[in-house]
């Protein structure tokens, strides 16, 4: 009998059944006027005198009409480059330990502060997330199994006397001593900075360990599962861990990745999805009739909503200056809102580059819906990377295929319109009837898209490239593992040079 699982299942059923959710707008109003009075003596603080704020008679009213909108350039450039030469006290109290490296996608090159609150909140969150799985259905078997953690290096440089490294790396080199006995591949493994090298070591140590649950990007995750099964010349990754029953995804949206990861299995496993970034832990999934995931809203961070339309937005994708921004208690269901954050790591009216849609206001429940800029409208054809993800799971079961991964641009050609997707697949297609589908199913389900093919955008065009390409532009450019992720749109320039890219490697 599974003892210390029965003990373990039974305290996070106590723990669920007794700690009610916090009310998410007065949670909110709290975390602010918390983050406010911390740091207002901060020179960021001082300021945008937060103490004012906090003696206004609406300090969320205030705040917002103090502070304004911050980018990840225009905070570096205005304060966060103080933080990463060695300054204390800029944005948040005290020294900033660690840099959170992103090669992101809002920007070429992030270095992001990350604050002891802020390791200590993400561990908050973690523990939300371990209490939440009182409502799936798991034995109490499952919680005296490993847990597989697949993420950057934890192997930590040093830059101006903080320790950097992907957020994934620096959370798994802060793992607390009573964890150490179920975190696999452990410190060793870990530390290891080639993805590939990493990967290969997993697959050699595979047969010595029980993994129930793991956790990771889903390529990077598919990439190492392919590793083990082809290392030990098995049929499934369930042959040599018969145990695994739980896949925590993330960053993401994995319903793309469905069909192909489930090839390497047995069985399906529970999905559950989360949303940690490098800025923090910003929201996780909850509960199993659902892939939405519920925002942390009373642990470090404050959100705020700018509605995802033309007006409140810059050409370059920023947020504009009179944009109408929202709070909490503001939000509609099925609507796009491009995620704003203030945190305990010294993030300010933070434009973290995601987009999000609320499915569930009473839980406080979003999907993520995309990047604000990896959103396609150069033709007026407005396509969110959602309605692309969407439309390749439809190509996918129209001709049974498993598509991995993706790239599309609307670029120029001979002064029109063409928008074109890079596609790899699991079997040969015949392009132009996916192009054709691709094409009738967006103009289907999106309106805009329909007027902008009546109009300036002429064809779609599809052209399959092998699954490897993909991983070798992205390790190329240091994108490889850990919390990144390939774009799904890209600008015409980028996706130029992507092109000459594929046409050097195909």
């Amino acid at each position: 009998m599974a003892i210390i699982g029965e003990l373990i299942k039974s305290a996070i059923e106590f723990t669920d059944k007794f700690v009610k959710d916090p009310d998410p707008i007065e949670s909110q109003k709290r975390v602010l006027e918390d983050l406010l009075e911390t740091a207002a003596n901060t020179a960021f603080g001082r300021h945008y005198d937060f103490e004012a704020i906090l003696n206004s008679e609406n300090a969320v009213k205030a705040f917002a009409q103090t502070v304004p909108v911050f980018d990840y350039d225009k905070l570096y450039k205005e304060w966060w480059h103080l933080v990463i030469e060695g300054k204390n006290d800029i944005t948040w109290p005290g020294s900033t330990p660690y840099l959170a490296l992103s090669s992101g996608t809002t920007s070429n090159s992030k270095q992001i502060p990350v604050t002891d609150d802020m390791l200590a909140a993400i561990r908050r969150s973690g523990l939300q997330q371990v209490a939440a799985l009182a409502n799936f259905d798991l034995p109490p078997s499952f919680f005296e199994k490993q847990i597989l953690m697949l993420g950057s290096s934890t192997d930590l440089k040093d830059i101006n006397g903080h320790l950097a490294g992907e957020i994934s790396g620096i959370s798994a080199s802060k793992i607390p001593f009573w964890f150490r006995g179920y975190y696999k591949p452990g410190k060793d493994i870990a530390n290891i900075d080639n993805f590939d090298e990493r990967i290969k070591e997993i697959a050699k140590q595979a047969a010595d360990w029980d993994i129930g649950s793991l956790s990771g990007i889903p390529a990077w995750m598919e990439l190492m599962l392919k590793e083990v099964i082809s290392y030990h010349k098995l049929n499934n990754i369930h042959d040599i861990w018969p145990n695994l029953a739980v896949y925590t995804t993330g960053g993401v949206a994995f319903e793309p990745y469905k069909k192909s990861f489930e090839k390497l299995l047995a069985h399906p496993l529970i999905y559950i999805d989360t949303y940690l970034a490098s800025e923090g832990f910003l929201a996780m999934q909850k509960r199993p009739d659902t892939s939405a995931m519920a925002l942390v809203v009373d642990n470090g961070i404050y959100f705020e909503f700018v509605p995802f339309e033309e007006k409140n937005m810059n050409e370059d994708g920023t947020v504009a200056e009179n944009a109408k921004i929202l709070t909490l208690a503001d939000v509609e269901t099925d609507k796009e809102y491009v995620l704003l954050i203030s945190t305990v790591s010294g993030a300010w009216r933070y434009m973290i580059g995601d987009t999000v849609m609320f499915t569930d206001l009473e839980r406080h429940e979003i999907r993520i819906s995309g990047r604000t800029k990896h959103y396609s409208n150069v033709a007026g054809e407005q396509l969110s990377v959602i309605q692309m993800n969407v439309a390749i799971q439809e190509m996918e079961k129209q001709f049974n295929v498993c598509i991995h991964e993706f790239i599309a641009s609307t670029v120029h050609r001979n002064g029109e319109f063409i928008q074109q997707w890079y596609i790899s697949t699991d079997k040969d297609l015949d392009k132009n009837a996916v192009a054709k589908a691709l094409d009738e199913h967006l103009r289907q389900n999106n309106k805009n898209y329909n007027v902008a093919r009546t109009r300036a955008l002429k064809g779609v065009e599809v052209e399959p490239i092998p699954v490897e390409v993909f991983y070798k532009w992205s390790e190329e450019n240091k994108k490889l593992g850990g919390q990144v992720k390939i774009p799904r749109v890209m600008k015409e320039e980028q996706f130029l040079e992507f092109e000459a890219f594929v046409k050097e490697h195909v």
